[in-house]
């Protein structure tokens, strides 16, 4: 795909989880029951490009602008999962965040 073919825009999924509204995955269930409009429309489909023009809304309420990204480096102590949840019910990184931490993500290694 060449420049002059690539849609304008970013995929609707990738703009709410930016948003921190959910993660990429759980954004297009939510646009598949129908929490979510642009431009007024209802919309069923993750497969649409939108931009800064366009109007979102999650559950008649608009969308939040974006934070700016941001990097904090952990010194995670040892016996903590890097993972946002674990099957085996063991204590993770984000278990150990403040409360009043912005939307966070690991990048990195994911292991004990």
């Amino acid at each position: 795909m060449t420049e002059a073919t690539k849609p304008e825009g970013e995929r609707i999924a990738k703009v709410l989880s930016r948003a921190g509204v959910a993660s990429r995955r759980e954004a297009e269930r939510m646009i598949e029951i129908g929490q979510v409009a642009v431009n007024g429309k209802v919309i069923d489909s993750p497969a649409l490009n939108v931009t800064a023009a366009d109007r979102i809304t999650v559950d008649g309420k608009p969308l939040a602008a974006p934070e700016p990204a941001r990097l904090w480096l952990y010194y995670k102590p040892e016996g903590l999962v890097t993972s946002a949840s674990d099957e085996k019910g063991r204590d993770t990184v984000f278990d150990h965040l403040p409360e009043d931490m912005p939307r966070v993500m690991s990048v990195g290694r994911l292991d004990l």
